[in-house]
């Protein structure tokens, strides 16, 4: 007798055998088989000592982190140290800077032509009569433009201790001789007149022994009395 085709199983159901029996397996267990898996705990620990521990100092510690804080992003280390060398600079600058404007200043208003009274020649004409007691420097100009005065001699007088005002204005009286041999025509002009530059009893301690004759001119004039 045979049987009949049966519906195969749904999936994950073992096949069963002839009317409804449990199929047999098909592939019997064979003698001398791969053994069972031993228990847990079965395999024994390693013996103490088997792996020493690395020596100390093997591996050298991490770097310290700046400033004692975690390292964030962006962050490079820090700061650069300020000096002081930028204010040093600028003190410098400053200083040449305010030793400029002083020379500039000195040129445009000593250089125009104002001397120490001592220092003045013969020949030297003069902005305008100074109009103090105690003169210490005068206006020059060139000749050829308008002016109020003239040097026409320079008189030394001798070493020694200061003579006193008696004596000095006593040695200015050799002025009016000196005016008619520099220029003749001066001594009868009533427009000329004559003005001293003498020494003090400060100025001779400085060595000034010039007793300077001028020609006053009222009005100012162009052009030198020699003519």
């Amino acid at each position: 007798m045979t049987t009949p085709p049966s519906n195969p199983p749904p999936y994950g159901e073992p096949p069963q055998g002839p009317y409804g029996q449990p199929a047999q397996n098909p592939y019997p267990p064979q003698p001398g088989g791969y053994p069972p898996p031993p228990p847990p705990g079965s395999y024994p620990p390693p013996p103490p000592g088997s792996y020493p521990p690395p020596p100390p100092g093997a591996y050298p510690p991490p770097p310290p982190l700046p400033y004692g804080e975690a390292p964030s992003f962006g962050h490079y280390g820090p700061p650069p140290k300020k000096t002081r060398w930028g204010l040093i600079i600028g003190l410098a600058v400053g200083v040449l800077a305010l030793l400029a404007i002083a020379a500039i200043v000195f040129v445009v208003i000593i250089g125009k032509g104002t001397v120490t009274a001592t220092d003045v020649k013969v020949g030297d004409c003069l902005k305008e009569i100074p109009g103090n007691t105690r003169v210490l420097t005068v206006d020059t100009i060139d000749c050829d433009k308008p002016h109020a005065g003239e040097v026409f001699a320079v008189l030394l007088m001798p070493e020694g201790e200061f003579p006193g005002q008696s004596a000095i204005e006593a040695y200015q009286n050799k002025c009016e001789p000196e005016l008619a041999t520099y220029a003749p025509g001066a001594v009868t002009d009533n427009s000329v007149q004559l003005y001293v530059l003498y020494p003090t009893a400060e100025t001779w301690s400085q060595g000034d022994r010039a007793v300077t004759c001028v020609a006053t001119l009222d009005p100012p004039r162009s052009g030198s009395l020699k003519g």
